[in-house]
């Protein structure tokens, strides 16, 4: 039995790693666990914090150790093995021991559980009937009413009691002394999907489907759990094969997670698998509250779910049996994590599928450079489903110069094309969806005498225009009115770019004023169930239009959609990313997918301004091997991953010459290694230099190891703990980043 426990203190200290030991009393040796949350003395004061080992060797003189106070009653225990993908997600991108563990862990912190309480007779029916006549001859009708109802039925919730036969607590409580009855209480999971009713499931999968399956079952039984990618043109029916793997895994007494891309593919995604599955789905995402977030870890812990689907978080689902993970549209940026530690769920699966023995299934139809060049390279196993479901074609589609538009008159953001194919979709009963990478009327305000921009005063951003004559600030949020005169010159001649969703609603209504037009953004999705609310009145063929950001476009699936409008396709195009002609091109085929999915064929119509781009000419002929191979080249010259790996590092602070030097000192200690396989830039201001009046700089290393780059984090972590100018600057690595700085 161990003696000491090493702990981690006050989970909220970001910047302490590392851990403190104590003594383990005798009245907790029996009960203390790896993972528990547990207070300890911490100088004058009392902490919480997680044990994350038990052990028999003393770090200092035993008479020095204090001992564990106490386990936290409202703390939420890590399982051992998601301490050590902690440890191992702390390892490979950084960040503080803390912060990892926040990151594994979904819920912070029990919530009050939700008790239901039922009252069951414990006497034989003929004392009750004994009962019964002697409590209507004492004209006790609360009783008689009760007993009456009981005899009825063995048991009846006591809130029925209470408020449908009004009976108080008072005498419930009588009866319950004399022994006649009980009162019951077990918990009540809250289920944010208890709702839903499931439909059935007859689908029978084809033969390019099932080949997928026998692949990576024989893998399974054989006891050889690899990465799979499965490359699948847009309406193949990759969801079925996702089932009936999970199926396989379910009948072996395992569980298995599915990642989605984003919050909005939880409808659709939890209906296709609740019709299959039942009660055994369940769901984990931000929009649920605290009690059911909390109600999800219990039911996952505790084997009443087998099925967890969620978003990047959903990943870390306390599963103790896992199977298979599978990450859906495996190429969506928003699979690696924003905040520190800056992890890709990715490769985060795989580990945890390591160890768990367990099998991880990436599908896409347009699958990341980085997951087809390890597929290339043979590190995850390539499977392909080239035909749609019942060998539906896939939509015809044709690009339209908004240059030449402009030429013959059009100023519209609607190309004439697309409102004749509009038009005739109108006619026949058709469902459009249109498709903008923008939200609200986004644009910036410009004056057209001096070229002054309204930009926010604390960040190096344009002010965005508003509904109301709001200008926003989309990184800190500063709100002004939107000037009517330019406050530089005094010009009238003072106004915005409006091609946000707000204005092509606005543009679509007045140009199809029958139609029934629903937009689908951020701003109308920011309340609970706003998402299913919108997604099944389109799917219900509620309106005919949907317009929309990226959230439109991610594998749902609406078979009236027979037309899709990519309103400014090279939106995405030029930003400065090194991945922007990849995520142009996933998004298009990914738009162009939503097309065609029923009985009728599909037309796509993609709007740019540079039709002659790789990205827009491989979308418009759906041709990812084409995409690829020059894409792939154009990082193979310029040395961008996956050829190589990239570390960014990031320095911040209120003061930007304390961030400069914080840069300067790190680019200085990368140098004196000598490693002649760095490819340093930088340090430079990053491309917004300041956000929230905080100073940002930048340095990009690249080498062609990853573990090569992981080394070099270790060095400088190292380094900036014995430098006193890292003191007030924040410091934050991101492996082979997925968005431009």
């Amino acid at each position: 039995m161990a003696k000491y426990a090493n702990v981690i203190v006050d989970i909220s200290l970001d910047k302490l790693d590392k851990t403190f030991q104590y003594l383990i009393p005798e009245e907790l040796k029996d009960t203390i666990r790896e993972g528990m949350q547990v207070e300890v003395p911490f100088g004058n004061r009392s902490l919480a914090g997680f044990v994350m080992e038990l052990t028999d060797e003393a770090e200092f003189d035993e008479s020095k150790l204090k001992p564990v106070t106490s386990l936290k009653e409202d703390g939420v225990a890590i399982e051992s093995q998601l301490i050590a993908l902690a440890a191992w997600i702390r390892r490979n991108y950084g960040g503080t021991m803390n912060q990892a563990l926040k990151t594994v862990l979904p819920i912070k912190q029990k919530t009050k559980a939700v008790e239901q309480r039922s009252v069951r007779l414990l006497i034989s029916k003929k004392e009750a009937q004994e009962y019964l006549a002697l409590f209507e001859a004492k004209h006790n009708t609360a009783k008689a009413r009760l007993l009456r109802e009981l005899i009825e039925q063995d048991v009846i919730q006591y809130q029925v009691i209470t408020q449908k036969l009004h009976v108080t607590a008072s005498v419930v409580k009588g009866l319950e002394e004399k022994g006649i009855l009980a009162v019951e209480s077990q918990t009540a999971y809250r289920n944010p999907i208890g709702h839903l009713n499931p439909e059935g499931y007859d689908k029978v999968l084809n033969a390019g489907q099932q080949h997928v399956v026998d692949v990576i079952t024989s893998d399974m039984q054989k006891e050889e759990y690899g990465t799979y990618l499965l490359k699948g043109v847009t309406g193949s029916g990759k969801t079925e094969v996702y089932m009936e793997l999970i199926s396989h895994v379910l009948r072996e007494g395992k569980q298995a997670i599915v990642l989605i891309p984003e919050i909005a593919l939880t409808y659709q995604t939890v209906m296709r698998f609740y019709n299959r599955f039942g009660k055994r789905v369940s769901i984990m995402n931000s929009r649920l509250s605290g009690g059911e977030r909390y109600d999800q870890f219990l039911r996952a812990k505790n084997g009443d779910v087998d099925i967890m689907i969620g978003p990047r978080s959903a990943l870390f689902t306390p599963f103790t049996n896992l199977g298979l993970i599978i990450i859906d549209e495996e190429h969506e940026a928003s699979y690696k994590s924003e905040t520190v530690p800056r992890y890709h769920a990715r490769e985060t699966a795989i580990a945890r599928a390591a160890m768990n023995h367990a099998s991880v299934v990436l599908g896409s139809a347009t699958p990341s450079v980085e997951s087809y060049y390890q597929a290339k390279q043979g590190n995850f196993k390539l499977l392909e489903l080239s035909e749609r479901v019942q060998k539906r074609p896939l939509p015809e589609c044709e690009v339209i110069d908004l240059r030449e538009e402009l030429r013959s008159g059009n100023r519209s953001i609607l190309s004439t094309r697309l409102q004749e194919l509009m038009d005739n979709r109108l006619r026949n009963g058709q469902q459009t969806m249109l498709f903008l990478n923008r939200r609200g009327v986004a644009g910036f305000v410009s004056c057209r005498a001096c070229g002054h921009v309204i930009r926010c005063p604390h960040c190096d951003v344009s002010l965005s225009q508003h509904a109301g004559g709001r200008m926003v600030c989309h990184y800190c949020g500063y709100e002004q009115p939107e000037p009517k005169v330019c406050p530089e010159c005094g010009s009238r001649y003072i106004g915005g770019f409006k091609a946000g969703t707000q204005k092509v609603e606005e543009i679509v209504k007045k140009r199809f004023p029958k139609a029934r037009v629903l937009r689908m953004d951020y701003d109308t999705t920011r309340t609970k169930g706003s998402y299913e609310k919108i997604l099944s009145a389109f799917s219900n063929q509620e309106a005919d239009i949907l317009i929309g950001t990226q959230m439109i476009v991610k594998g749902h699936d609406f078979p009236n959609v027979t037309l899709v409008g990519v309103l400014a396709a090279d939106m995405s195009l030029h930003v400065s990313d090194f991945h922007a002609a990849e995520r142009t091109f996933e998004l298009l085929t990914q738009a162009a997918g939503r097309a065609g999915r029923g009985e009728a064929a599909g037309q796509v119509v993609i709007q740019t301004y540079d039709p002659k781009h790789y990205a827009i000419e491989a979308a418009k002929d759906q041709d990812y091997e084409t995409f690829y191979e020059k894409e792939i080249a154009y990082r193979s010259m310029l040395r961008y991953p996956p050829v190589a790996n990239m570390l960014l590092i990031l320095c911040t602070s209120e003061k930007e010459e304390a961030a400069s030097q914080a840069a300067s000192h790190l680019t200085e200690c990368i140098q004196k290694t000598g490693n002649r396989e760095y490819q340093v830039m930088g340090p430079a201001d990053a491309s917004i230099r300041k956000i929230n009046d905080i100073y940002r700089k930048v340095i990009y290393i690249k080498a062609a190891d990853y573990e090569t780059l992981v080394e070099l984090k270790d060095k400088l972590e190292h380094y900036m703990k014995e430098e006193n100018c890292f003191r007030n600057v924040m410091i934050q690595f991101d492996f082979n980043p997925m968005n431009g700085w």
